[in-house]
């Protein structure tokens, strides 16, 4: 047998055995295992002083059979920094640095966990365990598998749960061509935004001749709120390098490169000794398990360009030149990095592969809908309670999302629309929260899955404000190569801008309608075609807004300050103060107990009032 197999195999059993403390509530060991979130999110928040101050206790006081592993992101990033201590499962929320000697002490030491801290569910209730939370209920965990599970740094972890053990049956039992059939039976989709079927561009790519074909990760990952591929390549690179060899082997590549943006430095580092460990292992390299196939993987740093993670300007920018699209076709699978042939798939596309392979098309085939097969990965965010990362079946409803498992909108707002897509996406209104979140369902109404960020917006937020955000972020990342892109995205968003300000008429309404229509027609890439979704969908849903801002000169939210007229309706106010006590100007005067009022001549229009009232009485 193969040295390297032998080895990988040997860990993996050995390894296994000592990890399942992670795993198992019920395993009989005296150890613990303190996991802390180590991605960027709770990083933010002084997770690494966590670390290090546990790490430090427990050797002061000598204490035995504990370990403090760093892990990836656990989803729930409302409640950073988390700590999880196995194998009781115990859930920390919001921890901070400071809190690390009671924890060791009461929670380790005296075996009773540190009540204060222990995380409370959407309905207040303490709960003790992580799998009990609502959050946690309705996702099923697939492309997130080992993320919160292992220290992603640590090889000998992610080989315990299966690692590489996909990598071992394709190059050991399988030809190339079953592994594309496989992938094919899965209705595994692309999930960068398109939703191509991943196996149908591993077959096209295949089948193409070549001396030299390549393999490229996408992640280029640049809506705004979006964060799903980094926090897998910061929790689970390992997943990303497997798949990336199973895809060289499948398509007859021995290359491959990852297009990651600067930006997220802890995904970088990360993944770079992802692959030095892969290389040290004998993963990547020549003749990998004693085979006959080789293949290596490279890193290339994108500088935050936006229209970088459209796949031809993406291949551009690898190659060193300006990252701009190319005209289509020739696609990819023809004539992609250097005109040679290549695969190109984003992170959580070869998230899923590994599972596929060891599990079976079937498998994964019985999750989702009928035509949108497996799991989303969705970072959720906006006016939501969790925000944080998730993970659901396809075919999960835009309200399970938002309630069951985000919680529902926080200080009792009501929800107004949820943006799926980021700029290249549409808004979903209140009267579609039942929708089934799959590809189809969401193009029907006017919106699109994108590469997952979902924006959750309450009742304050002004529709027509929020396109022209989504619309002015398009302008500023368009590279400028295609005339409807770069002049006509600049026209519709100077109309947007006399209309916020209160000078639009219908006629305005009118052009602009004519240039979301006319647009996607003729830009030459995916931004110009989708950068006029959020208007379209919100002249669809909301034009009442537009009209308002146009006949009535009106922004009823106050968020279109030159628009805003900002008033407390006497019927509803309850004289609570709220308002008077978050006013920055202090333009709303009142007693305790009694009618509040706003001195127009002082009131910036701010807003924060309308945020902060109970009541809803100010608007």
């Amino acid at each position: 047998m193969n040295t390297v197999l032998e080895n990988i195999r040997k860990i993996r059993e050995e390894k296994r055995q000592e990890l399942d403390i992670r795993v198992n509530s019920q395993v009989g060991t005296k150890e613990k295992h303190i996991l802390v979130c180590h991605g960027t999110g709770c990083t933010s928040s002084k997770s690494p002083k966590i670390i290090e101050n546990f790490r430090k206790i427990i050797e002061e006081k000598n204490i035995e059979n504990v370990r403090v592993i760093q892990t990836g992101c656990f989803g729930l990033c409302a409640k950073g920094p988390i700590v999880i201590i196995r194998p009781e499962d115990t859930f920390y929320a919001m921890v901070k640095p400071e809190d690390c000697e009671e924890i060791i002490q009461s929670h380790i030491i005296e075996g009773k966990p540190v009540e204060r801290l222990l995380c409370k569910d959407i309905d207040g209730t303490v709960v003790q365990k992580l799998d009990d939370l609502n959050f946690y209920k309705k996702q099923k965990r697939i492309a997130l598998k080992n993320c919160g599970k292992i220290d992603p740094e640590q090889i000998d972890e992610y080989i315990a749960f299966d690692g590489y053990k996909a990598l071992e049956k394709v190059l050991l039992e399988m030809t190339p061509e079953e592994v594309i059939q496989e992938v094919e039976k899965s209705g595994l989709r692309g999930r960068g935004g398109a939703g191509f079927p991943t196996g149908k561009k591993w077959r096209l790519t295949r089948d193409v001749e070549g001396d030299q074909k390549y393999v490229v990760c996408n992640a280029d990952e640049g809506d705004p709120g979006a964060f799903m591929d980094r926090s897998i390549l910061e929790g689970d690179p390992h997943s990303v390098v497997e798949s990336m060899i199973i895809a060289g082997y499948a398509i007859g590549a021995n290359q491959g490169y990852i297009y990651v943006r600067a930006e997220y430095p802890i995904a970088v580092q990360r993944f770079g000794v992802a692959i030095k460990q892969a290389r040290e292992y004998g993963l990547l390299g020549k003749n990998i398990f004693g085979t006959d196939f080789s293949f290596d993987i490279e890193i290339r740093l994108g500088a935050g360009a936006f229209v970088c993670g459209e796949e031809t300007a993406l291949l551009e920018s690898i190659e060193g030149k300006r990252g701009q699209p190319r005209v289509k076709p020739p696609y990819p699978a023809n004539s992609g990095l250097w005109g040679k042939p290549t695969l190109i798939n984003n992170v959580e596309t070869y998230a899923n592969i590994t599972r596929i392979i060891l599990n079976g098309a079937e498998w994964y085939s019985s999750i989702g809908t009928e035509n949108s097969k497996g799991t989303k990965v969705f970072a959720l965010g906006g006016n939501v309670v969790n925000v944080g990362l998730v993970e659901v079946p396809m075919g999960t409803t835009l309200r399970e999302i938002v309630y069951d498992i985000g919680g529902g909108i926080p200080n009792g707002r009501g929800f107004k629309a949820a943006q799926t897509g980021g700029p290249s996406g549409g808004c979903i209104p209140a009267e579609h929260l039942d929708t089934p979140i799959d590809y189809e369902s969401l193009k029907a109404i006017g919106s699109m899955m994108g590469s997952g960020g979902l924006i959750v917006m309450d009742d304050t937020k002004c529709m027509v404000n929020l396109a022209k955000f989504y619309l002015s972020f398009t302008v500023d990342e368009s590279c400028g190569k295609c005339t409807p892109c770069r002049i006509g995205t600049k026209r519709m968003l100077e109309l947007l801008e006399k209309i916020t300000s209160g000078n639009g008429d219908k006629e305005d309404l009118e052009k602009l309608e004519e240039l979301a229509n006319s647009i996607p027609k003729t830009a030459v890439c995916g931004l110009g075609q989708s950068a006029p979704n959020p208007v379209l969908s919100t002249l669809k849903y909301f034009r009442q807004e537009y009209l308002e801002h146009v006949n009535e000169k009106v922004c009823k939210t106050g968020e279109c300050k030159a628009l805003a007229k900002i008033q407390i309706d006497e019927e509803k106010c309850r004289g609570c103060g709220m308002c008077k006590r978050n006013c920055p100007v202090e333009a709303i005067s009142g007693e305790p107990g009694k009618k509040h009022h706003i001195d127009e001549s002082k009131c910036i229009k701010c807003a924060t009032c309308i945020s902060v009232c109970p009541f809803h009485a100010i608007g």
